[in-house]
């Protein structure tokens, strides 16, 4: 009896050092994969005038049309969120109208050297009026679609381009085909 009470003694003995050391290994590696997550998860910042790069090109296709593109330059992932608002000219009152058609169906993330793109429609035998302007501004938007940052102005293509009434701009797309399919 006594051998058997020692053997059971020291067998429960043994179980709750071998479950003792299997939970401290437990929370060790728990730990462990906790910081490497933290450390290894950039944070995503927005997409500012002071984290990207600008250019505004024209196109062929579709006529009428120029393409804003957003290269990511900074050490972060930054969201392109909405559309860019766009000053036409020095003295536009508004800025242009988004595309509410172009919604994409997730906010666009930028990872550094990646880069965002807007297509712009300038003019239609349907808008009225207009002018050629010779410079372009943009603001970035929030989460919230508030213009942020400061404005960067871009000299627009051919000493200038015609906008009219009708110009608009598509939300920001991952790709340029689709932001010139509008």
């Amino acid at each position: 009896m006594r051998i058997a009470t020692r053997f059971a003694s020291r067998a429960a003995a043994s179980s709750m050092v071998v479950a003792a050391a299997l939970t401290l290994v437990g929370f060790q590696a728990t730990e462990q994969i906790a910081s490497a997550a933290t450390k290894k998860a950039p944070s995503v910042v927005t997409c500012t005038t002071a984290n990207t790069k600008l250019t505004v090109t024209e196109v062929s296709r579709p006529i009428n049309h120029l393409l804003l593109k957003a290269t990511n330059t900074g050490t972060k992932p930054c969201y392109a969120y909405i559309a860019p608002y766009l000053r036409a000219g020095a003295d536009a009152q508004a800025p242009l109208p988004w595309a509410e058609e172009t919604t994409p169906q997730a906010v666009v993330t930028l990872k550094p050297g990646q880069s965002a793109y807007a297509g712009i429609t300038t003019s239609t035998p349907d808008g009225e009026g207009g002018a050629k302007e010779k410079t372009l501004g943009v603001f970035f938007a929030d989460r919230e679609g508030d213009a942020i940052n400061k404005e960067e102005t871009l000299k627009l293509p051919n000493g200038g381009v015609f906008f009219n009434s009708a110009a608009t701009v598509t939300y920001w797309q991952d790709n340029a085909k689709d932001a010139l399919s509008w």
